[in-house]
């Protein structure tokens, strides 16, 4: 996982950006994007309701992989583990600190 505001890396494989809105500023030029899977992304409350308070990570991982049970959230993540299976996927976000993101609960998902 990176941010996509970071260069695309040789190591990066597919590049599916997981965040519901566009990251201002990139052009999809420059996002050298395979995917964007805004269906993945948790959902505008839980993502306001979070707002990336290190402190309400543990809490915002647990609900976060709740909504990713229902329907919408499992097709999106079967998706990911399609892409992932056999291939390296890179997960991209806009947010500042990833490691306490939406990619890096579905990163943690996604290992075998």
């Amino acid at each position: 996982m990176r941010r996509i505001y970071a260069e695309t890396g040789d190591q990066d494989g597919t590049r599916v950006l997981v965040d519901r809105s566009w990251p201002r500023g990139v052009t999809k030029a420059k996002a050298d994007l395979d995917e964007w899977c805004k269906d993945v992304a948790p959902s505008t409350t839980l993502r306001k309701w979070y707002d990336h308070d290190p402190g309400k990570f543990s809490e915002f991982s647990r609900r976060y992989r709740a909504e990713l049970e229902q329907p919408e959230g499992a097709e999106a993540l079967k998706h990911l583990r399609e892409l992932a299976d056999g291939h390296r996927l890179t997960l991209l976000t806009a947010t500042k600190n990833p490691d306490i993101s939406q990619a890096a609960v579905l990163a943690d998902l996604l290992r075998p």
